[in-house]
């Protein structure tokens, strides 16, 4: 019998074995509060920082600059509120920049949080990419307005793959005296990730979508940036995000970023993009109806997500590929996880101005570690079926 192949690592990635490991050595030897002063709590205060100083060293970033949470969507709503309210009581209300542009096709984690915004008083604007999957720098430059205080855009786009020139972006966004936060959960350890040259002013990250364990995030600030905290309590984190610290879960966070790290400096990302490049050609070379939702120039690991294929398929719903695909044995899905008990078009798709008869037949393949030729040579097979 042929084994269940999973292929949704954008969703979730499957916990490595290291990472397993890891933790249950770690949740054995952790026994202290980080907080408190006995040696227990000192043992864990010192795992605790220097899981923060390895994780930093993975991202290029000073250890001071990280702050651990319980995830990216955590992460994203207390750097987009916190930031708002921080510089609305720095500059003052009647001084204070209002203008908010945000992506449009952002996690709904950043979405949202930018649009509840506007109950604040701030007048948030959606920025649509393009029909290729991007955020323009022209973009960008034309809607930066003198009251732009906040810029939102993402690294890697979850359900696209399209990897944003942030760099470029943040250098606009700063020159117009605003702030740019992105959300680097899908991109980190897929491509390689260095703040310093991102320069952005915030960041957020997650541990299970590099097979690290769930319900541990991170986020980066750099210094200056004005800031209110939104989780108050104890003061941990250095009064940015108050709550008991999982020490073990920081660890096994660290840990995931180093291996990945790694495997892309061996060559992962390379494997990857010739895995999708090949089931890709064999979709389309068999059936008209399979096409990419945007363009995927072969061997691309520099503007793309090396491991991720985002397909339209004409004539079937994405809920009964999903559903008759699982019949099958593989694990996929038809975008984003966090909204894929929807009913309606993704607003990813909608965004690029696709139409929603074609928007229902979405299907996201995401490979990763674990991801094998045979894998994707059975799956193509199993989706043509359906066809």
């Amino acid at each position: 019998m042929n084994r269940r192949v999973y292929l949704d690592y954008a969703a979730t990635a499957p916990v490595l074995p290291e990472i397993q490991r890891a933790l249950c050595s770690a949740y054995t030897t952790t026994l202290g509060n980080a907080s408190t002063l006995y040696r227990e709590g000192r043992l864990a205060r010192q795992a605790l920082e220097q899981a923060r100083e390895d994780l930093a060293a993975t991202l290029d970033c000073a250890p001071q600059e990280l702050y651990f949470c319980s995830g990216g969507t955590e992460a994203a709503g207390t750097l987009i509120e916190g930031i708002a309210r921080g510089a609305r009581e720095k500059q003052g209300a009647r001084r204070a920049r209002t203008h908010v542009i945000c992506a449009a096709f952002e996690h709904h984690a950043v979405l949202d949080s930018a649009l509840s915004l506007r109950r604040s008083g701030f007048e948030v604007e959606l920025l649509r990419p393009n029909r290729a999957g991007y955020i323009t720098p022209e973009a960008l430059e034309a809607a930066l307005r003198p009251d732009t205080l906040l810029v939102t855009a993402m690294l890697a786009q979850n359900e696209l793959g399209t990897v944003q020139d942030i760099a470029a972006l943040a250098a606009l966004a700063h020159r117009a005296g605003a702030l740019l936060v992105s959300d680097c959960v899908q991109a980190f350890g897929k491509v390689l990730l260095s703040l310093a040259a991102l320069d952005v002013d915030a960041a957020c990250f997650s541990a299970h979508k590099l097979g690290g364990p769930c319900g541990v995030g991170a986020f980066y600030l750099k210094p200056g940036v004005p800031f209110r905290p939104r989780q108050l309590g104890g003061g941990q984190e250095r009064g940015l995000r108050s709550g008991t610290q999982d020490v073990p879960g920081a660890q096994g966070f660290a840990l995931a970023a180093e291996l990945q790290l790694a495997e892309l400096l061996a060559g992962e990302g390379e494997r990857l993009a010739l895995l999708r490049d090949g089931l890709l050609a064999e979709l389309t070379r068999n059936s008209e109806r399979v096409r990419p939702t945007v363009p995927l120039p072969p061997d691309n690991c520099a503007s793309h997500l090396p491991g991720y294929l985002p397909l339209l398929v004409r004539g079937i719903e994405s809920q009964t590929m999903v559903l008759r695909l699982d019949e099958l044995g593989f694990a996929v899905s038809g975008g984003s996880a966090c909204s894929s008990a929807s009913l309606e078009p993704s607003h990813v798709l909608t965004s690029l101005g696709i139409a929603k008869d074609e928007a229902d037949g979405a299907l996201r393949v995401s490979l990763g570690r674990d991801t094998t030729t045979e894998d994707c040579a059975r799956f193509g097979e199993a989706l043509l079926s359906l066809l």
